[in-house]
């Protein structure tokens, strides 16, 4: 009987490996990490750069503690903790749960708004440089994305006159637990963006509801 050869590792499952262990040990070097899943340097490197690309690692420079040679070390961003479960989502169902039942709907949606005027704000200043409406557009879209959303944004010419319409589209929801049970937070997503924006919003389709994607229209309002 001939003996039974392993089957390959797929270049997928060793991202997946690579996350796993950054997100066990801390910041790893390349070095580290090619000796952790028993591959070579250059194939490590692969695919640190492909998890690079994909804005789910970035590449820092440590010195190892606090002296020594400076070295080139691997973390993961705040896109790449959102790719591992957590019981982020599952707390604040609990506290929007107990803040319902002890002050009723409303304190729900008071709350929620509360966050959405002081996310406005924020995020105000982030895009004051940004003059026209598609440039803001654009600069959300990627602010979106660090946050785990999967963002993108882009311009459509609609109606006889050619009117500008602008589209984000949210390809990804991390508070996607929470959304599902309370509609609210969705509610308060699409009233920051009007706040942002101050120009017609609408949102045509909703993760939440089993669609693709969230995908918001700006800037012309709905015929």
């Amino acid at each position: 009987m001939a003996a039974s050869s392993a089957s390959p590792v797929s270049p997928e499952r060793t991202k997946t490996r690579l996350l796993d262990l950054v997100k066990r040990y801390g910041p790893q070097t390349a070095q580290d990490l090619a000796t952790r899943l028993d591959v070579s340097v250059p194939a490590a490197r692969r695919h640190l750069g492909d998890l690079l690309d994909q804005g789910l690692l970035e590449a820092k420079v440590e010195k190892p503690g606090g002296r020594g040679r400076p070295q080139h070390v691997f973390a993961l961003t705040e896109r790449g903790e959102a790719a591992f479960p957590n019981t982020y989502s599952g707390l604040c169902v609990d506290v929007l749960h107990h803040l319902r039942d002890l002050y009723g709907q409303g304190a729900v949606i008071k709350v929620l708004d509360a966050r959405s005027q002081a996310l406005a704000e924020r995020l105000r200043t982030e895009l004051a440089g940004t003059a026209t409406l598609g440039q803001r557009v654009e600069s959300l879209a990627v602010h979106l994305t660090e946050l785990g959303f999967d963002a993108v944004a882009h311009r459509e010419m609609v109606g006889p006159g050619g009117e500008e319409v602008w589209y984000i589209t949210q390809r990804h929801c991390p508070n996607l637990s929470v959304a599902r049970q309370y509609q609210e937070l969705c509610i308060s997503e699409l009233t920051l963006y009007r706040n942002l924006f101050g120009v017609p919003v609408s949102r045509e389709t909703r993760i939440a509801c089993g669609q693709g994607c969230c995908r918001y229209r700006i800037g012309a309002a709905v015929s």
